[in-house]
């Protein structure tokens, strides 16, 4: 004969099981940030102490985080074994590494610091420039004034079109008012 207590301790063995099991994939993930955070542990402390733009914590919660500074992070992937290096931009959230291997993530975050750091001493000289390839780079003076004299065409010819669109909606405009005032004088 069963009974129904038996069944509901059974139900809250296997729920307490389950919870175990979360909690721990939960903590095995932040060892695996833990190691990675230790990995980097040389790369964080050669930071300049004048440089406050990086966090270097691990965050708590249901996705632990090892934050580098305040717009990336590693995480741990879906299978909880492939380390993610992303940034959030703009445009959304772009990953700058992904693999299994600490070592290319941690190579991979290293590089992101030492971009930070040179884009900050630029920016701090008046280079506007930036540091990471692909990216808008220093322009020569001819080269800004050819970009300048590009701008100015352009804007010399959309105001040209937009006076030009004007004038074609004012002269429907007028048309129409005369067209109805005709149309309604006959039908008196």
């Amino acid at each position: 004969m069963r009974k129904l207590s038996d069944a509901i301790r059974e139900v809250k063995n296997a729920a307490a099981d389950r919870d175990d099991v979360v909690v721990e994939l939960r903590e095995a993930t932040r060892v695996r940030l833990q190691l990675l955070a230790a990995e980097l542990a040389p790369v964080f402390a050669e930071v300049p102490a004048d440089v406050d733009c990086f966090d270097f914590t691990i965050s708590s919660g249901l996705q632990p985080r090892l934050w580098i500074d305040a717009v990336s992070h590693v995480a741990m992937g879906r299978d909880r074994r492939t380390y993610r290096f992303v940034k959030d931009t703009r445009n959304g959230r772009v990953v700058l590494a992904e693999s299994p291997k600490m070592q290319i993530v941690a190579d991979r975050v290293t590089r992101y610091v030492a971009e930070r750091i040179v884009e900050r001493e630029q920016m701090l000289e008046g280079d506007m420039s930036a540091a990471v390839e692909g990216v808008l780079v220093a322009r020569s003076p001819e080269e800004a004034a050819a970009k300048l004299h590009e701008r100015k065409v352009w804007s010399t010819v959309l105001s040209g079109a937009w006076i030009f669109v004007t004038g074609i909606g004012f002269g429907l405009a007028v048309a129409i008012a005369l067209l109805w005032e005709r149309l309604t004088s006959g039908v008196q």
